[in-house]
């Protein structure tokens, strides 16, 4: 297959023809000036055909300008796209679905301009290609045109992550400003976005993400303890990442490919928390129908993690201090102790020297699993980190439920960083995923962030203080001072002298206040 560029001034429209048609090489190109051309209601006043085939290099750039493409099957536009986009981009004009497809195949293009209601059989149909492309490319600019008033059609065309729609009658004189808008900010985005990625692949440690002096002092320890075989206790609050600590200790250690059991002892019922731990022989309790290994020797030769260690039992703690002590383990039932190789790693969120002197941890335990301590720092002390992870968990989740690229609107990730985040990593995770998956469109705004995020926001008081739509400054100001004037002389007993002192204004400012605003008070 052949396609031809009809260049009419700056706009290029693309034809597609049989290869045997053109005797032709693969990549080769010809010119062709034909002083007129009138193709049905067609105009070709000037212009030169390019040819090639589809499979050859990339298409040949005309000068600097963005490359844009304009799907159409309405012909009365031409004159207007000629004065208003080809002056400005390389412009491709095309008729059809696989035309664009086949040229984003091969080109470069930043825009892509579609009108809905003849890119396909129906409207649906251009709601659909934008979907695609927007799949496709998800940094590529899509403007939607219509001749609908159909609210149905912009709703769908937005879900589709449009950066703008126009209804005719379209001036494409404002299209052009649109995209020129669009296109700028695209490329400030995708830099960002570069950046963002060079500074993750910075920034990361294993499946830790940050870039905060406090995540820094945490890798420089988890590379320091990894090699050797010292019990580590991990502390810090509830959802800082704890577990993903003790992962990255284990993958950057001899014992990597080894066994890596991780228990959650918060989650298991007391009744049956020794029996998960140490395993028990068949018949050693009602229930035990067949023997059973339990967590500590399933760990053999590789690594036990222990999480929420403080909330483990008197008993179970003095089996485990054994167990700790001399590497053997006893089932349940059994009266043969087994030898076994583990490093043990444990974390909590507990003030455990608090549970040592309360009497509920065992002090000789607690020495015994906090040789080397490291802390994991909350959320709210991570100066810088929230983006980077706001970043990589739009990855994530985009990726995970197939869905384009979702975008952080530079005002909400104000606020997501003014919050002090009392769930840590795992409450912005969550809250990340619950975006991704109910925010329409591309962009996430300051709109679609939680009520409870925004009014503990200093952003949002912010906004508040100042609406969209803005204030009357003098009113604002004539509203504060009678908000004092009125406290001042309430705090008095309605007396203007003392009320003036307290206010550190002079009496005679103080008496043509209350005047101005008709504030009634004593001498």
């Amino acid at each position: 297959m052949v396609y031809l560029f009809f260049a009419d001034r700056d706009v290029v429209r693309a034809r597609p023809f049989p290869q045997e048609a053109f005797p032709i090489a693969k990549g080769e190109k010809f010119t062709y000036n034909p002083a007129q051309r009138r193709d049905g209601a067609q105009k070709w006043r000037s212009g030169f055909l390019h040819a090639r085939t589809v499979m050859g290099s990339s298409l040949t750039s005309f000068g600097a300008a963005s490359r844009i493409a304009l799907l159409t099957g309405d012909e009365e536009v031409l004159p207007e796209v000629q004065g208003s986009l080809a002056s400005v981009f390389h412009t491709t004009l095309l008729s059809s679905r696989d035309e664009l497809l086949a040229l984003l195949g091969e080109a470069a293009l930043e825009a892509v301009v579609i009108d809905v209601d003849t890119a396909g059989d129906s409207p649906e149909s251009g709601s659909e290609l934008l979907a695609e492309l927007r799949q496709l490319q998800p940094d590529l600019v899509l403007v939607a045109l219509t001749r609908s008033r159909s609210k149905l059609i912009r709703q769908k065309a937005e879900e589709a992550g449009i950066d703008q729609f126009f209804v005719a009658p379209v001036d494409f004189g404002q299209v052009q400003a649109v995209l020129l808008q669009a296109l700028e900010r695209r490329r400030k985005e995708v830099e960002a976005r570069l950046l963002q990625e060079e500074a993750l692949s910075r920034y990361s440690f294993g499946e830790l993400i940050g870039g905060s002096e406090a995540m820094r002092l945490a890798y420089d320890a988890v590379s320091r303890v990894a090699q050797g075989n010292a019990t580590v206790l991990i502390r810090g609050e509830s959802g800082t990442g704890k577990e993903l600590v003790a992962r990255a200790i284990v993958a950057n250690s001899p014992r990597a490919e080894k066994p890596f059991i991780s228990v959650n002892c918060a989650a298991l019922p007391e009744t049956l928390i020794e029996a998960e731990l140490f395993g028990h022989e068949k018949g050693s309790f009602t229930g035990a129908h067949e023997a059973r290994t339990g967590h500590i020797e399933a760990a053999n030769g590789g690594t036990l993690f222990l999480d929420e260690i403080g909330t483990l039992g008197p008993g179970v703690q003095s089996k485990l201090l054994r167990a700790i002590e001399y590497h053997t383990v006893q089932r349940i039932g059994s009266k043969i102790s087994k030898k076994i190789d583990f490093r043990l790693i444990t974390a909590t969120n507990e003030d455990l020297e608090e549970a040592v002197r309360a009497g509920r941890f065992r002090e000789d335990l607690y020495y015994r699993i906090n040789v080397v301590p490291i802390l994991l720092p909350p959320l709210r002390d991570r100066e810088g980190d929230v983006a980077l992870l706001v970043d990589h968990f739009l990855r994530l989740y985009c990726s995970a439920n197939n869905l384009p690229l979702k975008r952080l609107e530079p005002d909400a990730l104000a606020v997501l960083e003014d919050y002090s985040w009392p769930g840590n990593v795992r409450e912005l995770e969550n809250l990340v995923q619950r975006l991704v998956l109910l925010v329409p469109g591309g962009a996430i705004t300051i709109s679609h962030l939680p009520q409870q995020i925004l009014y503990t926001s200093t952003a949002k008081q912010e906004s508040l203080l100042i609406p969209e739509k803005g204030i009357s400054f003098d009113q604002e100001m004539a509203r504060i001072e009678v908000a004092y004037l009125e406290a001042a002389l309430r705090r008095t007993d309605g007396k203007k002298v003392a009320a003036a002192k307290l206010l550190r204004l002079d009496p005679q400012r103080m008496k043509y206040l209350c005047r101005k605003y008709h504030l009634q008070a004593g001498e």
